[in-house]
């Protein structure tokens, strides 16, 4: 402590970090994709249901099937983790490159689809 100064704190508070960890940052692009689905599908969806629903109920449909298509990515992405073999064997670079493709974003896609999807049924069905 600074004797002619006296508004030093000798113990300082350490600096909150606002510094997002991979695990966050995941969530989030996942979250943000889905948002825009969820918007998207709700934009150009004619089906009944959809149609004949008010704003409101559109728009809690996409905050819930935001929701839901997240942690439906997760999830998809927790399966890639588990499932996703260590080695790959293909007749030719088209396949290597589809079979790369698919374990590097499939199951995280089709568990946000089905997760925006379920949402919707679910506030809106």
């Amino acid at each position: 402590m600074d004797p002619d100064n006296p508004n030093t704190n000798p113990n300082p508070a350490p600096e909150s970090s606002t510094e997002l960890t991979p695990g966050q940052k995941t969530a989030l692009n996942w979250a943000i994709l889905a948002f825009g689905f969820a918007v998207f599908f709700h934009i150009f969806n004619t089906s009944y249901m959809v149609r004949h629903a008010g704003f409101f109920a559109k728009a809690f449909s996409v905050i819930v099937a935001t929701g839901m298509g997240t942690i439906g990515a997760l999830i998809g992405d927790g399966i890639r983790k588990f499932a996703m073999p260590d080695a790959m064997l293909t007749s030719g670079m088209g396949e290597t490159i589809k079979a790369k493709l698919f374990w590097k974003i499939g199951p995280q896609l089709i568990g946000l689809f089905l997760g925006i999807a379920i949402g919707a049924a679910l506030v809106l069905g």
